[in-house]
C-alpha cells in the first residue's frame, strides 16, 4: 500500500478530493512564502493598471500546488479558468481553438508544457508574445496564412522537466518560480486545515506526525491523512489519535522519514549490490526491476532532498545518514561498476 499512497502523481478518483480541499485564494495558500508574497504584488499590480497578469510558469516535483497555484491566479484576478494538459493538445488546431475562445483576461492552464508538440509549441509564441495566432488556411498551392488578434490573457505553465522546456518557450514567460518541498511545520497545518474541511477529528500531535512522513508534498499528506483516519475507524475511535496515526502509517509501512519499500530497496540495492556506489541509473533500474523514470522523478528527488543519496559524474552513491537509516555500517566507497554515460 505504501507505494501507492506516497506516489506523488495524482491517483484515479482523487480528483474530487483535491478540488475540496484546495484553496482558493492567496491568503489560504500554506508554504511557499516567497513565491505567494511575489505573486501577490504581481496580482495587485495588474489589477492597479487592468491588465491581465504576465505569463507564469510553476515547475519543480509533482503534488507541491501548481495546479492550485494557477487556479488562485484565475480566483485572484476575477478571471476565468481553462484547464488543459501538453499530452492532450496534440495537433496545432487543437490549442488554435482554445485560444480563439479565450476572453480578455481569461487564465489559460497547460499541465505537462513540456510535453507540448513542437507543432503546438510554434503557435504559442506568437500568441504569447504579441497576442496573435497566426493560421493556414487550405492545402496545397490555394493554401494562405491568416493572423488573428487574441485577447490579452493570461497562459500558466507547469512542468516537472524544465530541461525539457525549449528556450524560446521557457524566455516568453515573465514570472517564472520552483516550488520547493515543504517543511514538516507547514505540512502539519495542511493536515489540521484538510482534516478540518473532510470533517475529520484529528490530535495536533497525530498532524505532525502525519507530516512529518509526508515527503514533504501536500498531495501525500492528504492522503495519508484519509488513510489514517480508515485505520482510526477499525480501532473504534471517532478521531485520529497519535497513537493511531503511527498504527496506521507502521500497516502502510511508511517509516519515519516518509520512505516507503521501493525507496528503501533503491538504497539498499546501491549498498549491497554496488558497495554504496556509483552506480548508473540503468543499472540500479534493472537490479531494482522499475523503471528509470519512476525512479528519477518520483523516488530520487525525495532522496536527494532529505541527503540519504547523492549524484555525482559517476553514478548514484548513498549517504552516511541512509547507512544510519538503515542500521548499516558506512563502507568504503568502491570503484563504479559500469561506465557512466547515463549517470546523470
Amino acid at each position: 500500500m505504501s507505494d501507492e499512497v506516497l506516489t506523488t502523481e495524482r491517483q484515479a478518483g482523487e480528483r474530487p478530493f483535491e478540488e475540496t480541499l484546495r484553496p482558493r485564494r492567496l491568503d489560504e495558500f500554506v508554504g511557499q512564502r516567497r513565491l505567494t508574497a511575489n505573486l501577490a504584488v504581481f496580482i495587485q499590480a495588474a489589477r492597479h493598471r487592468g491588465e491581465a497578469l504576465d505569463h507564469a510558469l510553476f515547475f519543480g516535483p509533482p503534488g507541491l500546488g501548481k495546479t492550485t497555484l494557477a487556479h488562485i491566479i484565475a480566483n485572484e484576478m476575477d478571471a476565468r479558468f481553462h484547464l488543459t494538459s501538453g499530452p492532450v493538445l496534440e495537433r496545432a488546431g487543437d490549442l488554435a481553438a482554445l485560444l480563439t475562445n479565450l476572453q480578455a483576461g481569461d487564465v489559460l492552464f497547460i499541465d505537462e508544457i513540456h510535453r507540448l508538440p513542437p507543432a503546438v509549441e510554434e503557435i504559442l509564441y506568437p500568441a504569447m508574445e504579441d497576442f496573435e495566432l497566426d493560421l493556414v488556411i487550405g492545402q496545397g498551392p490555394a493554401a494562405r496564412s491568416v493572423r488573428l488578434s487574441l485577447p490579452r490573457f493570461t497562459l500558466v505553465g507547469a512542468t516537472t522537466r524544465t530541461s525539457l522546456l525549449t528556450a524560446p518557450l521557457r524566455d516568453r514567460f515573465g514570472i517564472v518560480h520552483r516550488l520547493e518541498f515543504y517543511p514538516g511545520d507547514d505540512l502539519a497545518v495542511i493536515v489540521g486545515r484538510s482534516a478540518q474541511i473532510l470533517g475529520i477529528a484529528i490530535d495536533a500531535t497525530a498532524a505532525t506526525e502525519i507530516a512529518r512522513r509526508s515527503r514533504g508534498t501536500p498531495r501525500i499528506a492528504n492522503r495519508l491523512l484519509r488513510r489514517v483516519r480508515d485505520f482510526a475507524h477499525h480501532l473504534g475511535s471517532e478521531s485520529v489519535s497519535l497513537e493511531a496515526a503511527r498504527w496506521g502509517l507502521e500497516q502502510m509501512e511508511v517509516d519515519a522519514f516518509g520512505l516507503d519499500n521501493l525507496d528503501r530497496q533503491l538504497l539498499a540495492t546501491i549498498i549491497d549490490v554496488y558497495g554504496g556506489g556509483p552506480v548508473g541509473l540503468k543499472a540500479l533500474a534493472s537490479s531494482i526491476g522499475e523503471d528509470r523514470g519512476t525512479l528519477e522523478e518520483i523516488h530520487e528527488p525525495y532522496l536527494l532532498q532529505i541527503g540519504m543519496l547523492q549524484r555525482t559524474p559517476r553514478g548514484r552513491t548513498v549517504t552516511a545518514r541512509a547507512y544510519q537509516h538503515l542500521g548499516l555500517e558506512p563502507r568504503a566507497p568502491a570503484p563504479a561498476l559500469f561506465p557512466e554515460t547515463d549517470a546523470p
